[in-house]
């Protein structure tokens, strides 16, 4: 399976695992399924460390390089699709990342992994419970 990383979920997979449901931890560590990440959730982890809700050893262009090398994953682009997709995904709320993820997944094939439930909750979206 390919599965999209919430920006949650790919942080927790490096500073918090055990945050991870067992089933979802064994998924991402067994590399049988294939890991893709947005360029959003590398933007959102930066401005969570720049608003100090993210404490990282090292500055963020850092240590995303750093948790890049030590655990690979696929780049799901941020395509013009994806942008005009972004627009007909119907969720709960109105939060822009939010919406280029969920798209990011319908156009790439993608399965988003996510803890957010308005995100479990967006119809036409593949998903996986991380908890």
């Amino acid at each position: 399976m390919k599965l999209l990383l919430d920006t949650h979920v790919w942080l927790w997979s490096l500073l918090e695992p055990n945050r991870l449901a067992a089933k979802v931890r064994r998924r991402l560590e067994t590399g049988a399924d294939s890991l893709w990440l947005s360029p959003i959730s590398v933007w959102e982890a930066c401005l969570l460390a720049e608003r100090g809700r993210l404490e990282l050893d090292r500055p963020a262009a850092a240590w995303v390089d750093a948790a890049l090398q030590a655990a690979p994953v696929r780049d799901a682009p941020l395509t013009r699709q994806v942008a005009v997709e972004s627009r007909s995904v119907v969720l709960r709320h109105d939060d822009p990342a939010d919406r280029f993820l969920a798209a990011s997944a319908l156009v790439h094939g993608l399965t988003l992994v996510t803890a957010d439930r308005r995100l479990l909750a967006a119809r036409r979206v593949p998903t996986l419970s991380a908890r």
